[in-house]
């Protein structure tokens, strides 16, 4: 691949592990990477993972770079200031990866049946008139990040199932829709629970239903890298997941399962609020970090045709090249693809 620098990367724009446990560690020790995250707890692994020394174990000096949205994530990647990142598929993460760039190398977050999962929220203002149910979101504002997002794609999807049109308003980051919302300029907009049930408990929204009612078995993250990395770093990408595993066992088993009671759990707050609502104390940041959980798919699994979906939807809505194929965008040879 050409190197891509992030000028180059922004013109662009404009246009296995089966088992449980990877290869050891490469003879190269301390590797230094750089790894994109967002302040979210769907993010946990990686914090885990630094913290408790997994990533050491494996040979990698790791320092977390955060940003406020999933396509600048990507641009980083493609233009080589960051080695790995965690975050949800987008159309510009599509489109690098068909100019060679990028590669989706396996799953994060996802919706499980049974787990609260993102959820459908509506301002105070519509909400008191009248926009209680997703089925009433024809002709209001719907808040994103950027078209051709994460919330671009659970947006339409909600839209089309109920057989409604409505406006999106691509806001940029995350905290400029919030704001959005609580001054009633957008309507409605998806969100993580750790970020939803807070705003709803304080009255600023309301929320009227869930994205797995609309999108069963959505595998909302991904963990992807440069396709130089896949395809010429091999020993250190399977390190990288290898450790990123390892922290994704610790959250699923302490905070899903509860294998190691409520002490295990106070102990995984502490950890994950070094990174998330860092600007509130503990024991205000403590119930939205616990609220928040949703599984991670253990092994780093990805779930395929929950991304072929993504991709048909992109293209079908032109954000992407329609010849773009599935295998463009994944490299299927580090982790178990489900539903493949």
């Amino acid at each position: 691949m050409t190197n891509i620098n992030r000028r180059h990367t922004l013109a662009l724009l404009g246009g296995s592990l089966a088992a449980s446990t990877l290869a050891a560690p490469a003879i190269a020790a301390n590797r230094k990477i750089k790894v994109g995250a967002l302040r979210f707890t769907s993010h946990s692994a990686s914090f885990i993972a630094l913290e408790r020394g997994y990533f050491d174990a494996a040979g990698l000096d790791v320092e977390l770079e955060f940003f406020q949205a999933a396509q600048p994530m990507a641009v980083a990647i493609a233009s080589g200031d960051i080695d790995y990142a965690v975050t949800a598929i987008s159309g510009g993460l599509i489109s690098l990866a068909d100019k060679g760039a990028i590669k989706v190398i396996g799953g994060a977050l996802k919706e499980e049946e049974g787990i609260d999962g993102q959820q459908i929220i509506a301002s105070d203002a519509a909400f008191r008139a009248g926009l209680t149910s997703p089925s009433q979101l024809g002709g209001k504002n719907y808040g994103i990040t950027q078209s051709g997002s994460s919330f671009h794609y659970v947006g339409s999807n909600v839209a089309a199932a109920e057989g409604i049109e409505m406006s999106y308003k691509p806001l940029q980051k995350v905290g400029a829709i919030i704001g959005a919302l609580k001054s009633g300029q957008v309507d409605a907009w998806n969100i993580v629970p750790h970020i939803a049930k807070p705003l709803a408990g304080s009255g600023a929204v309301h929320i009227i239903g869930a994205v797995q009612d609309y999108i069963p078995d959505y595998q909302i993250t991904t963990a992807f890298t440069s396709a130089k990395n896949a395809a010429e770093q091999r020993g250190q990408t399977e390190d990288f997941l290898s450790a990123f595993s390892q922290g994704i066992d610790d959250y699923n088993s302490t905070m899903i399962d509860k294998a190691g009671g409520e002490a295990s759990v106070d102990e995984m707050v502490d950890l994950i609020h070094k990174y998330v609502y860092t600007d509130r104390p503990r024991e205000k940041a403590a119930p939205s970090i616990i609220n928040g959980t949703m599984r991670l798919s253990p092994n780093a699994a990805l779930n395929m045709a929950s991304v072929r979906h993504q991709l048909n939807w992109f293209q079908a809505e032109g954000l992407v090249d329609a010849g773009i194929t599935i295998d463009t965008l994944v490299d299927g040879s580090y982790v178990e693809l489900i539903n493949a």
